[in-house]
């Protein structure tokens, strides 16, 4: 049985554009689609496309949401992923000098320019991989990490399925065309939110304009990245069958908003089709802060329990994405699940907030117990089991 909490909660609802940390996000949790803003989105030519809220979590547009494609050198967004963690946990250090395979130096499509007879450092390696889209770079990387660059598919692969990339297969680290090496925008916006989330320390390479090595120096391909101030990321890819891709972010007053395009026509196309995107979701669309970390919403009955109540609210802040100049008419909704039995252990899902503008619901995120409730002795779990029963009877009424 449901029960809906409405006292509206006149709960701490901020229409604010100061934004704290991006809260994880749910690996099962589907994606919410934000509300159509009144301002039109301008027509996207673009073989696939979204356009996701990185506070939120909410899509703002798409088109072939989950439907598979090619990534070419996207992929190197999950090379860059897994070095990243490698340099966190130890396995890899900045300064560490790794040598150039055969397989590495002979890699075919964008290189570093890497020498086999000269190692490199990692640290020069990751800006290889970022802004110049070395294939070289990122075998070598890969072999580094995984033992071989098949070895490192099956670490990639694995770290797609913690994070919840329900279209994407890796079979190699470069993005090289392979028959069964598969992904989608959905999953492209999924893994460009955690690089942003996990490694704020990493993220700024992608911002480099251009990196030199071994004398010779290339520009980043992202031409946002020359255009847009508040551009800052992330990566460009293309092949003659996957077409001309870009996964973009920018941030504007606080506000993150990534987008992906996939099967533009030229770099140009990918650029400003990108473009259109970022800047009516930044110009459409509102994200204030819902609640704070740990803030309780409510208290919720508990039966069985130590406690007769327990707080319930988010662990991380909640936002929410809302049609620009709507934040007036948002009112939150509590739907807990009843009766709630002890034990409860803190971080336990007990119902779900409703966002709603009138009758329409604009998002509905999981609550979650913000404390531990142990299980009652043996008269208080008695007693509670008798005042459910007669609850029950009046119930079936």
């Amino acid at each position: 049985m449901k029960k809906t909490l409405l006292g509206l909660m006149t709960a701490a609802f901020v229409c604010s554009s100061a934004f704290a940390t991006v809260p994880a996000p749910q690996a099962n949790a589907p994606a919410q689609t934000a509300t159509p803003a009144a301002v039109p989105l301008p027509e996207i030519s673009a073989t696939a496309y979204i356009v996701k809220d990185a506070q939120s979590g909410q899509i703002l547009a798409e088109k072939n949401l989950n439907a598979q494609i090619e990534p070419a050198s996207l992929t190197k967004l999950m090379t860059a992923y897994l070095a990243f963690k490698a340099l966190d946990n130890g396995t890899l250090k900045p300064d560490q000098m790794l040598t150039v395979s055969e397989k590495g130096w002979k890699a075919e499509g964008s290189r570093m320019f890497l020498d086999p007879k000269k190692p490199a450092s990692v640290s020069d390696l990751i800006k290889g991989l970022i802004v110049q889209s070395g294939n070289d770079a990122a075998i070598t990387l890969a072999e580094a990490i995984g033992g071989s660059e098949e070895g490192f598919a099956t670490m990639m692969n694995a770290e797609a399925k913690r994070l919840g990339m329900k279209n994407t297969v890796y079979t190699n680290s470069t993005g090289l065309p392979g028959e069964d090496h598969l992904t989608s925008v959905n999953d492209l916006v999924i893994l460009a939110g955690a690089i942003i989330r996990d490694f704020p320390k990493y993220y700024p390479i992608y911002a480099m304009k251009s990196f030199k090595y071994n004398n010779i120096e290339q520009p980043n391909r992202n031409l946002l990245l020359y255009r847009d101030p508040n551009v800052d990321g992330l990566k460009t890819g293309h092949t003659s069958s996957a077409g001309y891709n870009l996964v973009a972010s920018s941030k504007r007053n606080g506000r993150r908003v990534i987008s992906v395009v996939v099967g533009t026509e030229s770099t140009e196309a990918r650029a400003s089709e990108s473009s259109k995107l970022l800047n009516w979701a930044l110009q459409a669309y509102d994200t204030p802060k819902l609640y704070d970390a740990n803030q309780t919403i409510s208290q919720v009955k508990v039966y069985k329990g130590s406690s007769n109540a327990v707080n319930v609210g988010f662990l991380n802040a909640s936002y929410v994405t809302i049609p620009h100049g709507e934040g007036q008419n948002i009112k939150p909704i509590l739907e807990t699940v009843q009766p709630v039995l002890a034990p409860i252990q803190k971080g336990q899902v007990l119902g779900k907030l409703k966002v709603m503008n009138g009758n329409t619901v604009l998002a509905e995120k999981n609550v979650v117990a913000l404390n531990t409730v142990e299980e009652a002795g043996w008269f208080g779990r008695t007693y509670d089991s008798i005042v459910l029963w007669f609850k029950s009877l009046f119930a079936d009424e």
